[in-house]
């Protein structure tokens, strides 16, 4: 007879994030942002959905001053920045346990399309919602 063991997975299960403490969290991650990232995005987007918090970054793009209309079903180079404009990056998804301040954390890989586990820079499974802003931070740099 095999017995069965239960086992703690941070990146399944989780609570969904009450209503009351969005605003807080929200307003932790963009505060956050903004004093350790100004200057590398054009906004942040925090966004809920039961026990996930997604934070997407806004980047001004790059499109070369030799930029072919063509290429792109003949937009024009400003035509395409403004496109871009409104293309995000993903930089994290995070769970919620019932803990502000302790959150799992997984990195859309463009790869696979797909949120992937991650560990946070403080070398564990668990952290804070602006330990993830850092950790996933990595796409904001130049």
């Amino acid at each position: 007879m095999s017995r069965k063991e239960w086992t703690y997975d941070p990146h399944s299960g989780g609570k969904k994030i009450p209503e009351t403490i969005r605003p807080r969290i929200r307003e932790r991650i963009l505060t956050h942002a903004q004093k350790h990232y100004a200057g590398k995005y054009n906004r942040i987007d925090v966004r809920f959905n039961g026990k996930f918090c997604y934070i997407d970054a806004y980047t001004e793009p790059f499109v070369p001053t030799d930029y072919d209309p063509e290429l792109f079903g003949g937009k024009s180079r400003e035509e395409r920045i403004e496109q871009l404009r409104d293309v995000p990056t993903h930089l994290c998804r995070l769970r919620f346990f019932g803990d502000e301040d302790k959150w799992s954390m997984a990195f859309y890989t463009y790869s696979h399309m797909k949120y992937e586990p991650s560990f946070f820079d403080n070398g564990t499974w668990h952290g804070t919602p602006e330990e993830a802003f850092d950790t996933s931070s990595v796409y904001l740099t130049d």
